[in-house]
C-alpha cells in the first residue's frame, strides 16, 4: 500500500528540526547564507535542502500579526506528471515506487538535458525539482526511501516535537487527517486538507493556501 505523510501546520513551530533532519540523513552540503529580513533560512528549495520550512505572516481582522509555517518538499503526487515529462525525454529518468509510492530521480537523471530538466521543473504543480547543475541532475525529496526499505520512518518525521509531522499507509494517514481536521475547525473554521487525492504528503491548513506559500496548493 502507498505511504503518506500528514503534515499538521498548526501543530508546526518552525524549530526546522525536519529541515535538518533531511539535511543529516541525505549528507547534504551548507549553504552560503545572510540576513534577508526573514527567519526563512535558506529563502527557497534548492540542491542542498530538499525540505525547507517556509515562514508567512499577515494581519488577521483585529490587527493581530499571524505567523503559519509551511514544511515543504516534494509532494510525491498520485500521479506525478514530472515522471510523465521525463519519460518523453529519457524513460526512467523519474520513476514511481509501486510499494511506498515515492517520486524518484535515478542515474539515468543525468542523460536529461538542461532544457529537459527545465520541462521537469516547469510541469511540477508545487514547484518542488531543483537542477542540480554541479551533478547534471534533479535534485528532490526522495521521501527517505532506503529508510522505509530498511524499516524506518523518513528522517524529516523523527525529530518532530509536537507531532505536526506523521507517516504511514495512505489510508491510515487520511483517516487520521479528517479527524484532526475536525478537531481545528472548531478554531479556524477555515480549515483544510489541501490536494488530499492527488498527493501523498498531505498538509493540514488552518486558513486560506495564499496565506503559507505560492504553491501550498495546486493551482
Amino acid at each position: 500500500m502507498p505511504k503518506a505523510f500528514l503534515i499538521d501546520t498548526t501543530r508546526c513551530t518552525a524549530c526546522r528540526g525536519c529541515q535538518l533532519a533531511c539535511k543529516e540523513w541525505h549528507d547534504l552540503p551548507a549553504n552560503a547564507t545572510k540576513q534577508r529580513g526573514s527567519h526563512q533560512n535558506p529563502p527557497d528549495l534548492n540542491p542542498n535542502n530538499y525540505k525547507i520550512v517556509r515562514f508567512h505572516e499577515h494581519l488577521d481582522k483585529q490587527g493581530n500579526v499571524v505567523w503559519n509555517f509551511f514544511p515543504d518538499q516534494c509532494r510525491h503526487c498520485v500521479s506525478p506528471i514530472c515522471v510523465d515529462v521525463a519519460d518523453m525525454a529519457v524513460p526512467g529518468a523519474l520513476v514511481q515506487d509501486q510499494k511506498t509510492g515515492a517520486v524518484l530521480v535515478t542515474d539515468k537523471a543525468k542523460k536529461l538535458s538542461a532544457g529537459d530538466i527545465a520541462d521537469i521543473i516547469n510541469a511540477c504543480p508545487y514547484n518542488i525539482p531543483r537542477h542540480d547543475k554541479a551533478k547534471g541532475t534533479i535534485a528532490k525529496c526522495d521521501m527517505c526511501i532506503d529508510r522505509l526499505r530498511a524499516g524506518m520512518p523518513p528522517s524529516c518525521v523523527r525529530p518532530c516535537p509536537t507531532g505536526a509531522m506523521s507517516f504511514g499507509e495512505r489510508a491510515d494517514m487520511l483517516a487520521l487527517g479528517k479527524k484532526r481536521l475536525e478537531t481545528v475547525r472548531k478554531e479556524h473554521p477555515k480549515a483544510f486538507l489541501a490536494d488530499p487525492d492527488e498527493v501523498n504528503v498531505i498538509y493540514l491548513l488552518a486558513e486560506e493556501a495564499e496565506f503559507y506559500h505560492d504553491h501550498a496548493t495546486f493551482g
